[in-house]
């Protein structure tokens, strides 16, 4: 493993013990929900929080005694936090220039980077003239511009909007497979994680409560919030611009552009349920047969095959109202605007 850590932090009300290790060209998604600790794990690594106890080793060797500016890590924040008075190829080059490099070999290198992630053209712009995902892509070349042993990414997707979330996604998606150092991404998004990462790390209340692949993870919840996290329904097809042509047979219709291999994600209660078939003409609607109904908190959470394989929450007065039980049969219909699409 390239990255090997163990993060123990105890202090403001903060208690976290947590071990991650990382080799090279793999991705480790770091989820779990508001407070639990990924912030603190991803703060340690970074050497932006000096932990209680604990060790960074970062190919053998001990990152613990060396500040933030002395380790080989590129860091992408949620608000990317690009410097405001500088322009986009200076936020890029400023790693560079700090290190030594002139400032002709830097902005060399910074504008390669900006014509990788697509911003070529705006390199003279100041990063209040940029989009949100502009902004977010101009953030990543920043920090792998430097050829870092160790890329951390804390939220990267989640202050923008849902279509250009879905671009960024998929451009991140396409980085992190070149990138050969080690990466971490910290995420509350399953979507984000099961897209983008190789292994994921789920942690609540400071302390890993699973760990494994995402198909692992999805398979095999341990705890309640593990369960509600992947009872996401992922799906393996083909896009065709606005649909995709499932692997298993079916279509699902999509509100973004999907081209090539894709997964498309579903989650359960974005699943309407009807007897009869809805009135109207919904682009997502299936004729179903209700396999198991399990009652999930306030749901019951309903497992529906037929030519689309879907998971559905539906609440127990309306699973009572419909009288639903396995077996029966069901329609199931998806807005085409609730269905995620990402590359394979």
């Amino acid at each position: 493993m390239t990255l090997d850590a163990r993060v123990v932090v105890d202090r403001g009300g903060v208690s976290v013990d947590v071990d991650v290790a990382v080799a090279d060209g793999e991705v480790l998604a770091v989820l779990g929900p508001n407070g639990a600790g990924k912030s603190t794990v991803l703060r340690v690594l970074a050497g932006l929080l000096r932990p209680g106890d604990g060790y960074v080793r970062v190919d053998g060797r001990a990152w613990d005694p060396l500040p933030a500016h002395q380790r080989s890590v590129g860091v992408v924040f949620q608000d990317h936090l690009l410097f405001p008075h500088l322009t986009v190829t200076e936020n890029v080059a400023f790693g560079l220039r700090t290190r030594g490099a002139g400032r002709a070999e830097a902005r060399a290198v910074a504008g390669r980077w900006l014509e990788r992630v697509g911003l070529a053209d705006l390199g003279a712009r100041r990063p209040g003239q940029l989009s949100g995902g502009q902004a977010q892509r101009a953030a990543l070349a920043r920090a792998l511009v430097g050829d870092p042993r160790v890329l951390l990414l804390d939220e990267p997707l989640s202050a923008l909007d849902a279509r250009t979330r879905l671009a960024v996604r998929a451009e991140l998606h396409r980085h992190l497979a070149d990138y050969a150092g080690s990466a971490v991404l910290v995420t509350h998004d399953p979507v984000d994680a099961m897209a983008l990462a190789d292994r994921i790390l789920v942690i609540e209340e400071g302390r890993v409560v699973q760990a494994g692949t995402p198909a692992e993870v999805a398979r095999r919840p341990r705890t309640d919030y593990v369960a509600r996290l992947v009872g996401l329904v992922l799906l393996a097809g083909t896009g065709a611009g606005t649909t995709v042509e499932l692997d298993g047979g079916g279509v699902v219709a999509v509100a973004a552009d999907a081209r090539g291999s894709v997964f498309v994600a579903v989650r359960p209660e974005s699943v309407a349920l009807y007897l009869q078939r809805p009135a109207g003409s919904p682009r997502n609607v299936w004729p179903l047969r209700l396999v198991t109904a399990t009652p999930h908190g306030p749901v019951v959470r309903c497992d529906l095959a037929g030519e689309v394989a879907l998971t559905a929450d539906v609440t127990a007065t309306s699973f009572a109202e419909l009288g639903l039980a396995p077996g029966a049969d069901v329609w199931a219909s998806v807005k085409a605007s609730e269905v995620a699409v990402y590359p394979r």
